[in-house]
This record gives C-alpha cells, sequence and structure tokens, in this order.
C-alpha cells in the first residue's frame, strides 16, 4: 500500500447540517449566546433523558471551574483526582485555592483506582474529581459510595465520554453532583470549542448559570430580545465570561444527534484493530463491560517489553510510515508546575508512570475510511517489524 498520503491523528467529521446551521445564525445577526445555545441545551437535556439541567458553556475547562466554584470548594480545600488527564482537571481546583490530591490509576482501565481513593481522604477532603478515561467509564459506583460515607461531592470529568454508559446508565445521569462533558474539536462530539455542565440540583444549576457571565443574573438573550424595556440586569458575584455562543452551539445541534451513530463506528474501529493486533507485543485497549457502552474517544496501546521498538521510536516511526499518533497523556506530577510545587517524584505514581512509558493513542475518529484504517494497521506491523 502507497504511503503517500499521511493519515492525521484526528479530524472533526463536519457536515452540511452543521455548516448551513452556522450560516443561518450567521445571517439571523445573533452570534453570541441566544436561541442555538438555548436550543443546544434542551436537545441535551432531552438526550440523557433524566429531567437534568443542562448549562453551555465555552470549554470543558469552564465548565470544571464553574462546577467547583458551585459546590463550594475554596482555598485550603483538598479535592481528591487522577494524575493520568489532561492539565484542566487539576488547575481548576487550583483556580479556587484548593488543592489536588492525586490517586493511582487502575493498571488496565487508567481510571483512578477506587481501592485507594480512601486512603487520600483527610479532614480538608471535599470532592472528587473522576475522569472517564479513553471513553471508559469509572468505577462510579464505588465513587459514589465512597463519596456518600465521607460526605464528599461528586464532579465527573466526561470530556472523553460522550455517550459512555455506567450501571448502564449513560454518564450525565447518575448521582453525582456535576458532570462536564467537552466538545473541542478530538472529541466524540465537536463544537470546536466548548461544553456542557449536567447537574440535577437547581442551585448548582442556578449557580452555573449566573457564573459563566460576570455573574449577571439575567440571560443575556432575554434582555436583548424583549420588545419591552428590559434592560436592568444585577450582578451578584464576580463572575467569568463562560457563555458558549450560537455558532459553536449550532454545531452541537447536529453533532449531538449523530452521538450514536459516531459511537458506532469508532467502536467499529476499535474492534477491527483489536482483531488485528491480537498476536503482536502490545496491549489493546480494555472493553466496557457487556451491559456498558465504550465511547471510544480514545483507542491506547501499550508496547510490551519484548516489543522490537520503544515507545518514542514508535510514534517518530508511524510518523515517517504517513500515520500520525500521539501521547494521553503525560501524567500531571511529572509536570514542572505540578511537580515543583507539591514535590513530586517520578514514582509517586508508579501505575501512571508505567502505563504512561508505554502508551500510543493511534487515530480513532469517524471520518477514517477502510483504507485509512489498514494503513495503521499496516504502519504497525511494519514499525513492528512483524510481517
Amino acid at each position: 500500500m502507497s504511503n503517500k498520503f499521511f493519515l492525521p491523528f484526528a479530524l472533526p467529521d463536519i457536515g452540511d447540517e452543521e455548516i448551513n446551521e452556522v450560516v443561518d445564525s450567521l445571517r439571523s445577526g445573533w452570534i453570541t449566546s441566544g436561541p442555538k445555545s438555548r436550543k443546544f441545551e434542551e436537545d441535551f437535556s432531552q438526550f440523557l433523558g433524566s429531567g437534568v439541567n443542562c448549562i453551555s458553556v465555552n470549554s470543558a475547562t469552564a465548565g470544571l471551574h464553574l462546577a467547583l466554584e458551585a459546590i463550594g470548594i475554596s482555598a485550603g480545600d483538598e479535592v481528591i483526582t487522577t494524575p493520568y488527564t489532561f492539565t484542566a482537571t487539576a488547575e481548576v481546583i487550583r483556580y479556587l485555592g484548593a488543592k489536588p490530591v492525586f490517586v493511582d490509576i487502575d493498571p488496565d482501565t487508567f481510571n483512578i483506582d477506587t481501592t485507594k481513593i480512601e486512603a487520600a481522604i483527610t479532614s480538608l477532603t471535599r470532592a472528587i474529581i473522576p475522569v472517564h478515561f479513553a471513553g471508559l467509564s469509572c468505577d462510579m459506583s464505588a465513587i459514589i459510595s465512597i463519596a456518600k460515607q465521607y460526605n464528599l461531592k461528586v464532579v465527573e470529568d466526561a470530556a472523553h465520554a460522550l455517550p459512555a454508559t455506567s450501571q448502564a446508565k449513560l454518564i450525565g445521569t447518575l448521582n453525582s453532583d456535576v458532570t462536564v462533558y467537552s466538545f473541542y474539536a478530538t472529541k466524540t462530539i465537536t463544537t470546536g470549542e466548548g461544553g456542557m455542565i449536567v447537574t440535577k440540583d437547581q442551585n448548582i444549576s442556578k449557580r452555573c448559570k449566573d457564573m459563566r457571565l460576570h455573574g449577571i443574573n439575567r440571560d443575556i438573550f432575554n434582555r436583548y430580545t424583549s420588545s419591552q424595556p428590559n434592560w436592568h440586569y444585577d450582578v451578584i458575584a464576580p463572575g467569568y465570561k463562560y457563555n458558549m455562543n450560537d455558532l459553536a452551539a449550532s454545531m452541537g445541534i447536529h453533532q449531538l444527534k449523530k452521538a450514536y451513530t459516531f459511537q458506532k463506528k469508532r467502536q467499529e474501529l476499535a474492534e477491527l484493530y483489536n482483531q488485528a493486533f491480537k498476536n503482536l507485543p502490545l496491549i489493546t485497549p480494555p472493553k466496557a463491560a457487556d451491559n456498558e457502552l465504550h465511547a471510544w474517544h480514545l483507542y491506547v496501546i501499550r508496547l510490551t517489553e519484548n516489543a522490537s521498538v520503544n515507545r518514542d521510536d514508535f510514534i517518530r516511526l508511524m510518523s515517517e510510515n504517513g500515520v500520525g499518533c500521539s501521547v494521553h497523556f503525560i501524567p500531571l506530577h511529572l509536570l514542572t508546575y505540578w511537580r515543583e510545587t507539591y514535590d513530586y517524584k517520578e514514582n509517586d505514581f508508579p501505575c501512571a508512570m508505567k502505563n504512561y512509558q508505554a502508551a500510543i493513542s493511534l487515530p480513532i475518529y469517524t471520518r477514517m475510511t477502510s483504507k485509512d484504517s489498514e494503513k495503521v494497521i499496516e504502519a504497525v506491523y511494519k514499525v513492528l517489524g512483524v510481517n
């Protein structure tokens, strides 16, 4: 097979529906938060089907920040999470002057090891942020049970998890306090940049809505579309500028309709890879349980010790063979800010460290053709020196 074309690690899947909706918003004259943002929120609530409150924001980072502020996290508090995540998960804790307390991961799932959470709880612990790595849900039954026992809040980082399930229920409908989704360009559905806060708690919902737009207690859409004088508003707190605009929401309206179709395509690619790689010197990603749904945001393999190349050389050689790969993630305790602020050592989280040193994310996205997947498989065989 020719390697003349380069297959990128990820590409968004944007159709005419999204494009036409964005054009409609541009022509309407309403391009900030307005009717499309509201519709996307309503559609998302209907998608989850549990009467939840949905608050659209301009990023999942913004959503996590608002969620933690709304549940009362403040300076001196501690919040338990995983070091095997993007820095945003932990940085929002620091925004509020609190301390992230890292708990090592389960070596098979890459998710937080629930058997190690209780040992990390102190008198200062206020919340747990589980991260559903790669689209495979955490053991939410165990996490929620621990949280209830110690009177802790649970804020799910579901950036990878649409439409994953736990306990045969969609993430976002469980008994956690808040769930936050990401719609970044590479995610399972995209608005370019954007996120969604999901909560059943009316007080949390109201606080997030107020704080996402400067602490103003009025919806800008209502103020600017009323046929009567309706200009007055109040500021109830020093809020943030975290609202989603209608151009992004226009994409989200149609991406959401495709969420299960996208998941099916990603799962088909994952199963194709699993079959192709089963006799190679690598570990394929864990599957969801029979009654659960894996979102397959990422397909992360791990090289075994008898592989002919190391992780970094594997990625370089894959690129030379026309296939883009990535690494998810560099554990936070290795990064300068977190390492120096909390005096972390390399082996403080041995499972996270071991997985990181072997982990490679292969392309898995819905625009991939059979030719594309064959190219990935052929390149993996070639790089590992297997005929």
